[in-house]
Protein backbone atom coordinates (compact mmCIF):
# COMPACT_ATOMS: atom_id res chain seq x y z
CA UNK A 1 0.00 0.00 0.00
CA UNK A 2 1.66 3.34 -1.27
CA UNK A 3 1.62 6.15 1.26
CA UNK A 4 1.39 9.61 -0.01
CA UNK A 5 2.25 12.66 2.36
CA UNK A 6 2.17 15.92 0.92
CA UNK A 7 3.18 19.12 2.77
CA UNK A 8 1.07 22.02 1.82
CA UNK A 9 2.18 25.97 2.20
CA UNK A 10 -0.44 28.64 1.83
CA UNK A 11 0.16 29.04 -1.43
CA UNK A 12 -0.02 25.13 -3.66
CA UNK A 13 -3.64 24.53 -2.53
CA UNK A 14 -5.23 24.58 -6.21
CA UNK A 15 -1.68 23.25 -7.89
CA UNK A 16 -1.29 20.49 -5.54
CA UNK A 17 -5.33 19.27 -5.87
CA UNK A 18 -5.07 17.40 -9.08
CA UNK A 19 -1.51 15.53 -8.09
CA UNK A 20 -3.42 14.55 -4.85
CA UNK A 21 -6.73 13.34 -6.42
CA UNK A 22 -4.46 11.17 -8.67
CA UNK A 23 -2.39 9.77 -5.90
CA UNK A 24 -5.76 8.93 -3.85
CA UNK A 25 -7.44 7.16 -6.82
CA UNK A 26 -4.35 4.74 -6.42
CA UNK A 27 -5.28 1.17 -5.53
CA UNK A 28 -4.83 0.67 -1.74
CA UNK A 29 -2.78 4.08 -1.64
CA UNK A 30 -3.00 5.94 1.51
CA UNK A 31 -3.08 9.79 1.35
CA UNK A 32 -2.15 12.62 3.86
CA UNK A 33 -1.90 16.11 3.81
CA UNK A 34 -0.28 18.25 6.14
CA UNK A 35 -1.28 21.89 6.31
CA UNK A 36 1.79 24.12 6.67
CA UNK A 37 1.83 27.58 8.68
CA UNK A 38 -1.11 29.99 7.08
CA UNK A 39 -2.34 27.14 4.64
CA UNK A 40 -5.94 27.53 3.91
CA UNK A 41 -7.09 23.58 3.07
CA UNK A 42 -8.80 23.38 -0.23
CA UNK A 43 -11.81 21.21 -0.97
CA UNK A 44 -10.01 17.94 -0.67
CA UNK A 45 -12.02 14.57 -2.04
CA UNK A 46 -12.88 12.23 0.46
CA UNK A 47 -10.74 9.26 1.92
CA UNK A 48 -7.71 11.97 2.45
CA UNK A 49 -6.84 12.91 5.51
CA UNK A 50 -5.63 16.23 6.69
CA UNK A 51 -3.47 17.33 9.24
CA UNK A 52 -2.20 20.96 10.25
CA UNK A 53 1.32 21.73 11.67
CA UNK A 54 -0.38 23.69 14.63
CA UNK A 55 -0.44 23.05 18.32
CA UNK A 56 -3.50 21.56 18.79
CA UNK A 57 -2.84 19.25 16.32
CA UNK A 58 0.33 18.26 14.70
CA UNK A 59 3.77 19.10 16.03
CA UNK A 60 7.47 18.89 14.62
CA UNK A 61 8.39 15.80 15.88
CA UNK A 62 4.83 14.17 14.92
CA UNK A 63 5.75 15.68 11.10
CA UNK A 64 9.31 13.46 11.15
CA UNK A 65 7.23 10.51 11.92
CA UNK A 66 5.01 11.08 9.11
CA UNK A 67 7.86 11.63 6.56
CA UNK A 68 9.44 8.75 8.09
CA UNK A 69 6.49 6.23 7.19
CA UNK A 70 5.49 7.93 3.93
CA UNK A 71 6.68 5.79 0.54
CA UNK A 72 6.26 9.39 -1.22
CA UNK A 73 6.74 12.99 0.45
CA UNK A 74 5.57 15.51 -1.71
CA UNK A 75 6.58 19.44 -0.21
CA UNK A 76 4.69 22.12 -2.44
Amino acid sequence: MPRYLHLLKSDSGALALPVIERARREPDASVTVVLLHGAAAPAFPPGIQVRRLAEEDLDYPGLLDLIFDADHVVAW
